[in-house]
């Protein structure tokens, strides 16, 4: 039997992680002729915005897919950016080796993690046409292009090089290539039209990165073109420290192993976010551990302790030691108005609302949800509504069943909105598109192919609370639309009408014309609203005119309101009413009595906005009389407006405690603390865990 065992040992070997994906390719998303070219050109893709947005540059992509063989199914795809390129160098490495890059370790919203996407596609290539992958890169220091072709050794997980050297890089316009980077490979591969297409995804991709200009030619050789509709990058992103909660056991053994730190309490609050001093010292009395034990000889008991500690399993004086939320400069949303832009240039529709949700934190991962619905225009209203999904800007388009951003549509009755869907379970039915981005630190996919998100229930809760909020705003439209309509209808054939008899009768009675007004008013009996967003070209600001009529026999006493895009950074001016501020982004008028027969209007400017983001106001109001054309407010709303700023107010408050405490009260660490000459007096706590 030893010999049988001796042998069989004899057989094993370690697999390369190379050789390993090469034999199952469609854990990287290469399982199909189709889905290979669409994640060859994710995967370029997905690397000139990361490029070009931490260089700080604005994005131009090319797009080229050529069918070079069709009984074979062989494709070259060409993908050209303008980013910042990369040196002679690393070439070898960012296209030959898998599992390298410069994203895995940073903890910060990224489009590409696990450093496999580039090199999945070289392997692709080289598995199905035997050819290497072309590369041309210019930097701006340097006078000319290096090219390589680049193959990988999956055995060694090492890059082979080829036809190395430099080239002058001349653009079709004559001009020389500054900077940037183009990729070109020859795969298996077939490409279809349709919602699943290359096409598909550089229209999603487009939508979500809207400083982004992306063409696209096709193999039939049509040019698609979608342009940037905003000269603002997003916001740069800042790598955190991993936070206690989501911190597994190995990962907390290996970095008290490799730690240089000389005490436990300075272990805990430099290689860790939302740790203070006051948590250190904490977290050390839970876990019974003295703050000045060395982390490298903890023994694997105390190590278990600590991390009881950190979930919160063993108290402080009888509860959980209370950590800070993690900072949230590592995520870098899309923002409402560039959502709404990005829709508005793909989809053709007469209404778009979005909501960006404030920073939640899961698991010790901040995330944030971000949300559209685009309704009417030229969509299909017997169809399911559209559904586009994202994670940190980049479009999922398999797997839409099992994915967690799908459930949390299908959760919502949307037949209370004004959609259909049968049994109020599944994806609606309507002439509407349906938007959802994740951004997270820490996106958990179902696969390494990335194309859906795994369960999670407070990410669900937070995305199904969005997409109710998005739900009562269609509704209100709806409702808004349908009445607006009614009684545009009736004004309009009673000022018709109504003037035309009175002429007439006066003629043949010769007689002046009566004055209809107060006819009119009480024929109409209704308060009515007519608001206009425009774009002024001179003063290069958003004018808006909000018009109320008393078309009743009363007096009307109303507060009105309106949304404005303060978060995004509009100024309010030239708000001749004055008001007040009811929350971020909502603004309140109370008005004078308005007599039967008056009308009144509220007109103000909006500065530092471009032309096109911002071009619907929502008007709501507080009153016994229905005002048509305005939505009643939902006090529900605005509480959940204020909701979302007490969140946002508390990170912030978070992030300045943590930083004031830490320096503050660091240097102290290792000195003792003398008792006080007069001990305070007992009383009510301070935000730091001491008396006053």
């Amino acid at each position: 039997m030893s010999g049988i065992a001796q042998k069989l040992a004899s057989k094993q070997k370690q697999v390369a992680i190379s050789e390993f994906f090469e034999k199952n390719k469609h854990f990287l998303g290469f399982d199909s002729p189709v889905r290979s070219l669409i994640t060859a050109v994710k995967e370029a893709v997905d690397n000139a915005l990361d490029a070009c947005e931490e260089a700080r540059i604005l994005p131009s992509i090319k797009v080229k897919v050529t069918k070079i063989d069709t009984k074979k199914d062989i494709i070259e795809l060409v993908v050209e950016d303008n980013g910042p390129g990369i040196p002679q160098k690393s070439i070898e490495k960012v296209f030959g080796q898998l599992l390298f890059g410069s994203r895995f370790h940073a903890i910060r919203q990224s489009r590409g993690q696990q450093g496999i996407g580039i090199t999945g596609v070289v392997m692709y290539s080289q598995l199905t046409t035997g050819k290497p992958t072309h590369v041309r890169s210019k930097i701006a220091t340097e006078s000319t292009a290096a090219v390589v072709d680049i193959g990988l050794d999956t055995r060694k997980n090492k890059a082979t090089k080829s036809n190395s050297g430099r080239e002058i890089w001349e653009l079709e316009d004559g001009e020389m290539k500054k900077h940037g980077l183009e990729v070109t490979t020859r795969m298996k591969a077939k490409y279809q039209k349709g919602r699943q297409s290359v096409w598909q995804y550089l229209r999603m991709t487009s939508i979500v990165n809207p400083h982004a200009e992306i063409t696209f030619t096709d193999p039939e050789g049509e040019v698609h073109h979608w342009p940037r509709v905003t000269e603002r990058l997003p916001g740069k992103v800042e790598s955190i420290k991993p936070h206690p909660h989501g911190i597994e056991l190995g990962q907390l053994q290996r970095m008290l192993t490799e730690s240089t730190d000389s005490r436990l309490s300075v272990f805990l609050r430099t290689n860790f976010s939302g740790v203070s001093t006051r948590a250190a010292k904490e977290l050390s009395a839970a876990a019974e551990l003295d703050v000045k034990i060395k982390p490298k000889q903890m023994s694997p008991d105390q190590v278990r302790a600590l991390l009881e500690a950190f979930q919160g399993e063993r108290m402080f004086q009888g509860k959980p030691v209370k950590l800070l939320n993690p900072p949230t400069n590592c995520l870098s949303p899309i923002e409402e108005m560039l959502i709404k832009k990005g829709l508005s240039k793909t989809i053709d529709s007469r209404y778009a609302t979005t909501m960006t949700r404030a920073p939640n934190v899961s698991q010790g991962n901040p995330y944030q949800v971000e949300v559209g619905l685009i309704f009417g225009g030229d969509m299909a209203s017997d169809k399911s509504v559209e559904v586009l999904r994202f994670a940190n800007r980049v479009p999922l388009m398999y797997q839409q069943g099992g994915c967690l951003l799908t459930k949390a549509i299908e959760s919502v009755d949307w037949r209370q909105y004004g959609l259909d869907q049968a049994g109020g379970k599944g994806v609606p039915k309507g002439p509407a598109a349906i938007l959802v981005h994740l951004a997270s630190t820490n996106v958990q996919f179902t696969s390494e192919a990335k194309e859906a998100l795994a369960d999670n229930g407070e990410v669900l809760e937070e995305v199904r609370k969005a997409m109710l909020e998005m739900g009562r705003g269609l509704r209100k439209h709806l409702e808004k639309k349908k009445k607006m309509a009614k009684t545009k209808e009736k004004f309009e054939l009673i000022n018709d009408i109504l003037p035309a008899i009175a002429k007439k009768s006066a003629q043949i009675l010769d007689k002046p014309v009566p004055n209809l007004a107060g006819s009119i008013t009480k024929i109409m009996s209704a308060v009515i609203c007519e608001s206009e967003t425009e774009w002024n070209k001179e003063s290069k600001a958003v004018d808006v005119s909000i018009k109320i009529y008393n078309y009743t026999a009363r007096a009307r006493a109303y507060t009105i309101l309106a949304t404005w895009p303060e978060k995004s950074g509009g100024v309010m001016k030239n708000n001749q009413y004055g008001g007040r501020k009811e929350a971020t982004g909502v603004w309140a008028w109370k008005l004078d009595t308005l007599q039967p027969g008056e009308n009144i209007t509220i007109t103000f400017s909006l500065d530092g906005l471009e032309k096109g983001d911002w071009t619907e106001t929502d008007v709501f109001y507080r009153g016994s009389q229905e005002i048509i054309g305005a939505m009643k407010m939902d006090e529900k709303y605005l509480e959940e407006i204020r909701n979302q700023e007490k969140i946002l107010n508390e990170l912030n408050s978070s992030t300045q405690v943590e930083s004031f405490e830490n320096s503050e009260e660091a240097s102290k660490e290792d000195e003792p603390t003398p008792e006080p000459a007069v001990k305070p007096p007992s009383g009510q706590s301070t935000l730091f865990g001491g008396e006053q």
